[in-house]
């Protein structure tokens, strides 16, 4: 069963979200990463501000409240889309084949 019937609206959906999720989720891997790197080499004070932004304090801009649920959200959204897009391709390819006089 599939979430949305409208693989058009469903590809703008999953289109016009992507780009706008790629940034607070890279800058999440980053700075986690990197963060983890200054514990390994015991530089934790210099790079502190890693850890600001990987919770979502860029300074003038505090989303620390909300940062970890809308990266979540919008990851989710983007996995059920993704999943979606895929599952309904995938769908119409096996059934193209089986109704497909070659076989």
């Amino acid at each position: 069963m599939t979430l949305f019937h409208n693989q058009k609206q469903l590809r703008s959906l999953h289109r016009k979200l992507a780009p706008i999720m790629i940034l607070p989720i890279l800058i999440t891997f980053f700075t986690g990463v990197l963060f983890e790197l200054a514990v390994t080499m015991d530089k934790t004070d210099d790079f502190i501000w890693l850890l600001s932004w990987h919770r979502g304090n860029f300074g003038l801009i505090n989303l620390e409240k909300f940062y970890p649920f809308l990266n979540a959200f919008g990851l989710l959204i983007l996995a059920i889309s993704g999943i979606n897009l895929w599952w309904q391709n995938n769908f119409k390819t096996k059934k193209k084949n089986i109704s497909s006089p070659d076989n």
